[in-house]
């Protein structure tokens, strides 16, 4: 069984985490979300507050070695507060040192700037934060999924499809029929 680790705070974009938890569950995945405070964190759903998520375990108590692979949901609020935080910044430059996978979609590739492990790579993000790749030397792109090397990035919620998908791919997972 693959794990995968999810890392997200209050403001998290709620379908760029419940529906890839949702997937990878139904494909066999143990899921499990790490945050900095234990409770709940609350989602971000469009214009307001969404639902709130079960955090089962805090930053702090993470191990990069009890995971496949790295899961970072976007949301504005989300990443901008994770990448202040110097032990998320050191667990995501753990996974990338492990060659373990890093999917990162919408806002989540800011916390990749802050690793300063992007240079030379190919990603994609929402609009507003591709400025921020490329000027942390990353080659920008428009398109749905992108994969270099143990690098997933995506742009939007309407990508999250091929995002799940490629992360499954990456960690060798076949996707459950008829997930939905």
């Amino acid at each position: 069984m693959q794990r995968v680790l999810i890392i997200a705070t209050d403001g998290f974009e709620q379908s760029e985490l419940m529906e890839p938890l949702r997937l990878l569950k139904h494909a066999g995945a143990e899921v499990s979300i790490a945050s900095l405070k234990p409770g709940t964190i609350r989602g971000w759903d469009q214009k307001d507050w969404g639902q709130s998520v079960a955090v089962d375990l805090v930053i702090e108590d993470v191990s990069c070695e009890d995971y496949d692979a790295l899961l970072l949901p976007g949301g504005q609020m989300n990443p901008d507060i994770l990448r202040t935080k110097p032990k998320v910044i050191a667990l995501i430059r753990e996974f990338d040192a492990a060659q373990k996978p890093i999917a990162a979609i919408c806002h989540a590739p800011w916390l990749l700037v802050e690793t300063d492990i992007i240079e030379g790579r190919t990603l994609t993000g929402w609009p507003s934060i591709r400025t921020d790749l490329a000027n942390a030397g990353a080659a920008v792109v428009d398109e749905e999924v992108v994969v270099d090397g143990n690098f997933i990035t995506s742009r939007k919620p309407d990508d999250i499809p091929a995002f799940v998908q490629a992360l499954m791919a990456a960690l060798n997972m076949e996707a459950a029929q008829q997930a939905a």
